[in-house]
């Protein structure tokens, strides 16, 4: 879900306020059993086939810039897995060698960071960060870019030059003209996913994914896999679970998403949205408590005023040229998966206000390709492109915009600060005509997997907590740990030490929470543990604000959120 990446008991949840009618409307539908016969089959011959040519690793191309002793290979999945003797597609893999004693050596740790439209080729960097130490003594630390991403196979849906680069607007209660503009770009859009990758775009969605992690497993030596996927990770870990139960040793989800059928995607979306809404407000009441230090206002809806006269600014004379409204929202936006950006947004703001626009250009300025954007890598406009991609053929989508729009305009009254963003960030979908998948139904009976570890934050807005909550219902012995009254999406690996603990014992030596009291959940014991919050951001001063002002540059943030749900 791209704004990914759900909740409030105090609104009304989407699913009750739109109610039936606003189920997608099927589009063509590709005949999809829990495990086709065909797919099936060529699951097992190319899983077979990998076994025996495993991945040749060897140093990393400089476009990955990674450093060794990172080292780099390649594994080839079917891009059809009917037909797994047709087109091969390269995925590439990177892999630091676990640094513990051989007889220590648990294998293969294999991660992905979500999207879709996300690499984990940076993860093996993971094995000096203190936090992943003894994991990284114990595990072959494995990230790859899954199909389409980077240079495995790239998606492409639109010329670089066409990229909407800033400023542009985001208005909160869009005009008639506003929206016909973005369904025209919307329908461009889909016009150019087709266009330009062609007939193999279909074979870009979910079950493939969990299909390709199937052969990587093989490819790496795996008898097993051990697996950590975060957001968008977490779905087709979780179908992976469902696929191959047999091949799971220990799986960790992190922030997952919703799995029920009915909510993918659509749905998901509806509920991110106005789950957003309350994380907004979370940030507007931090900024209110620390009004001696930012100045945006005492109460959270003076914060909200001193944001709209921003946004209103930035519309009649963006920053630099570049920051309008639209690049503001997305700043903000993105510190509403990490509460360690809250400082540099609300010193940016505060400065903005006082006449100095600069933290804020620095911080919102669109970001410019990275020299290994031919190739993929560090290019915006393929992850945009690999996330619409696996989105949109994942499952039906309503085709009339008259739905879109009324779903949205009712829901925008409860939470006007992420919806509208949300519908043109998955509009395409509406004209997508690539056949569909059908969501498979994730579930799996009691001891068909080995206890699995879900990690969640109670206040995330990207994946809403009862996404934690549905999983564990269908992935049966699964264990849940929360930290209470928190909102960063993805936190293993993060500065909670009672959540890495949680997660470090799980992956050196499987155990899980126990099972509570019979009678939680429909008289079944159930696996949960709550961890308490991460402390509050502390208010810094504008200069150490500049420590703070890309996501790379982040110190400490948990791992396995490092690009979140698809931003």
């Amino acid at each position: 879900m791209k704004s990914v990446a759900l909740l409030l008991s105090a609104l009304v949840t989407p699913t009750a306020l739109l109610g039936p009618a606003s189920a997608a409307a099927p589009a063509a539908v590709a005949p999809t059993a829990d495990a086709p016969p065909a797919e099936s089959r060529g699951v097992a011959a190319a899983a077979r086939a990998a076994a025996a040519e495993g991945i040749r690793f060897g140093p990393c191309p400089a476009v990955e810039r990674l450093p060794a002793p990172v080292e780099c290979g390649t594994v080839r999945v079917p891009l059809d897995y009917a037909h797994p003797e047709g087109t091969r597609i390269p995925l590439t893999v990177s892999r630091v060698k676990a640094s513990g004693p051989a007889a220590g050596r648990q294998g293969a740790l294999v991660h992905n960071p979500g999207g879709p439209g996300a690499s984990s080729t940076w993860f093996p960097l993971a094995a000096d960060l203190p936090a992943w130490r003894r994991v990284a003594a114990a595990y072959d630390l494995v990230g790859y870019a899954p199909r389409g991403v980077g240079r495995s196979a790239p998606v492409s849906c639109q010329d670089p030059a066409d990229r909407a680069k800033g400023p542009t607007l985001a208005p909160t209660v869009p005009s008639e003209v506003f929206k016909q503009e973005r369904v025209a770009r919307a329908r461009t859009y889909a016009q150019g996913c087709a266009r330009r990758t062609g007939a193999a775009l279909r074979h870009y969605h979910s079950l493939n994914n969990a299909r390709d992690l199937e052969v990587l497993r093989a490819a790496l030596g795996e008898p097993r896999l051990t697996y950590l996927g975060a957001s968008y990770g977490t779905y087709f870990g979780a179908l992976y679970a469902t696929l191959f139960p047999h091949r799971v040793r220990r799986m960790v989800f992190d922030a997952p998403v919703n799995p029920a059928p009915r909510q993918v995607w659509y749905v998901n979306n509806l509920d991110q949205s106005l789950a957003f809404e309350r994380r907004w407000t979370d940030f507007r009441t931090w900024a209110a408590k620390h009004d001696k230090v930012y100045g945006l206002g005492a109460t959270p809806g003076e914060v909200g005023e001193n944001y709209e006269k921003v946004r209103a600014e930035l519309a009649a004379t963006p920053a630099g040229g570049k920051v309008g409204p639209g690049q503001l929202h997305g700043a903000m936006l993105q510190a509403l998966y990490d509460d360690r950006f809250w400082a540099a947004r609300a010193g940016a703001l505060g400065a903005y206000l006082e006449g100095d626009p600069k933290p804020l250009v620095a911080q919102a300025a669109p970001v410019a390709p990275t020299d290994g954007a031919a190739a993929g890598n560090g290019d915006p406009g393929n992850a945009t492109a690999v996330y619409t991609a696996v989105e949109c053929n994942d499952a039906p989508w309503p085709e009339d915009f008259a739905l879109w729009d009324r779903d949205n305009t009712r829901l925008a009254k409860l939470a006007p600060f992420e919806t509208w963003d949300n519908v043109w960030a998955n509009l395409p979908c509406a004209y997508w005509k690539a056949p569909r998948q059908k969501p498979l139904d994730v579930r799996t009976g009691p001891g068909a997997l080995p206890p699995v570890l879900i990690l969640a934050a109670e206040r995330d807005a990207a994946a809403p907590y009862e996404g934690a909550l549905e999983l564990q219902r269908r992935l049966a012995g699964a264990a849940l740990v929360t930290e209470r009254d928190a909102g960063t999406h993805g936190i293993g690996g993060g500065t909670n030490a009672c959540v890495n603990g949680y997660l470090e014992r799980y992956l050196l030596t499987g155990a899980v929470p126990p099972a509570g009291r019979a009678g939680e959940e429909g008289g079944t014991p159930v696996r949960r543990a709550s961890c308490a919050p991460h402390p509050e951001p502390d208010p810094v001063s504008l200069e150490r604000q500049a420590e703070l002002r890309r996501p790379s540059d982040l110190p400490g943030r948990g791992i396995t959120a490092r690009l979140g749900a698809g931003r």
